[in-house]
């Protein structure tokens, strides 16, 4: 047996409440960290001389918390702290939870909190990260250490916020969930595309949160919205990697098993009683085109009218691009460049690939070719990824060649 390879395994099942655990006792992120660090160390030179424990995620607490007093009583709190350190572990929901919120803390920069995330409650290291970010490792790490410091001169309190806190600081844990499902659904560098270790990554942050808030609504809706944006990734890349519009899929390759869980976890959301966030909306979007055997089928009124709602609930240019899609197939091409001038002023429509991608479909609905193939060559200029330029000039040398 390679214990080497039980070693690492078992940590990255256990880091992320031993890391919690630990950060609850001693009221320091980075200093948790290290302190559960040891213990990993001290697994990997006595496991293979001594066997692989039966429980070795007691066997990793019980080094850490031996640790832990070790460096209390070197600080000469043992009174007060050495009880608290030496008590059998407890809360570790909490603990978790309370990890997760500090490692989403609105003091840190939207990109260290994704970092910081994937390392303590991901239990993934430095240089996976530096892969996943597609940034060097020592970028990565200073990255990191940085917003451990932040963390710790800001005296942010390690705890889940209270009633009146909750939702602001939940809603900024969603979105780096989210940011991190976003970079590996449709990646913003590189040549690929797809990153699915970044939404497999993302997903599994997701059903731990919704596993420790069972009652909140959003959550349960950003679960579904990953799963069911998911079940698509057979069908959204070609043979030779290139990108395969929603349009052209084969759904019969969409994963039966991610949709079922992506319409359960809508359900959980839509039953909480509670008006419906914007990831629940979006979920909902999701589940029409899941819904549609074909995507002649798909029920675009019904589209159209949830994209009215989430532009109410988070407003945003890009919502309206992507109401103007669904307007496109549900009123004709007209109504949707209406909505498509309406933002071209914007500043992000401007660097945004896939506005010029959209536009350029309406446009060649219209007749209008010589605009379109301008229009997606703009887009292909803009396209962050390889793949992404290669079909945008494909689309434009075609409305070029049917003139």
């Amino acid at each position: 047996m390679d214990v080497r390879r039980t070693v690492e395994a078992v940590w990255r099942i256990e880091a992320p409440r031993l890391v919690a655990f630990l950060a609850r006792l001693v009221q320091d992120v980075g200093l948790a960290e290290e302190i559960a660090q040891e213990a990993f160390i001290s697994a990997l030179e006595q496991w293979p001389r001594d066997g692989v424990p039966d429980n070795p995620g007691a066997w990793l607490t019980s080094v850490a918390r031996r640790r832990a007093v070790d460096l209390i009583r070197r600080e000469r709190l043992r009174d007060q702290k050495y009880a608290e350190v030496a008590a059998e572990p407890g809360g570790e929901d909490s603990d978790l939870l309370s990890l997760i919120f500090i490692a989403c803390h609105p003091v840190l920069p939207r990109e260290s909190r994704a970092a910081l995330a994937l390392r303590l409650v991901g239990g993934l290291g430095t240089e996976e990260i530096a892969r996943a970010f597609l940034v060097p490792s020592a970028t990565m790490g200073q990255r990191i250490s940085r917003a451990k410091r932040t963390l710790s001169e800001a005296q942010v309190p390690y705890e889940v916020p209270g009633d009146d806190e909750l939702p602001h600081r939940l809603s900024a844990v969603l979105e780096v969930v989210y940011l991190i499902f976003t970079e590996g659904y449709s990646s913003t560098s590189g040549e690929e595309w797809i990153r699915r270790d970044l939404t497999e990554e993302a997903m599994r942050l997701g059903r731990v949160l919704a596993g420790l808030m069972p009652r909140e609504p959003e959550v349960h809706g950003l679960v579904a919205l990953m799963a069911l944006q998911s079940s698509r990734f057979r069908a959204r890349v070609g043979p030779n990697g290139e990108p395969v519009l929603l349009q052209d899929q084969d759904r019969s390759r969409w994963d039966r098993t991610l949709i079922a869980h992506g319409l359960a976890a809508l359900g959980r959301a839509r039953r909480a009683g509670k008006p419906l966030g914007p990831y629940t909306v979006q979920a909902a979007i999701a589940a029409c085109h899941t819904r549609a055997h074909r995507f002649e089928d798909t029920d675009w009124d019904a589209v159209v009218a949830l994209y009215d709602a989430l532009g109410q609930l988070a407003p945003s240019p890009v919502v309206e691009l992507n109401r103007a899609v669904a307007l496109l197939h549900a009123d004709g091409p007209h109504a949707a460049l209406a909505v498509l001038d309406g933002i071209r002023e914007q500043p992000r429509m401007a660097r945004y690939h896939l506005y010029g991608a959209v536009r350029g479909d309406v446009l060649l609905k219209l007749g209008r070719r010589d605009e379109a193939a301008e229009e997606l060559e703009r887009a292909a200029g803009l396209a962050p990824t390889l793949r992404e330029r290669t079909l945008l000039m494909e689309r434009a040398a075609a409305a070029n060649r049917d003139q």
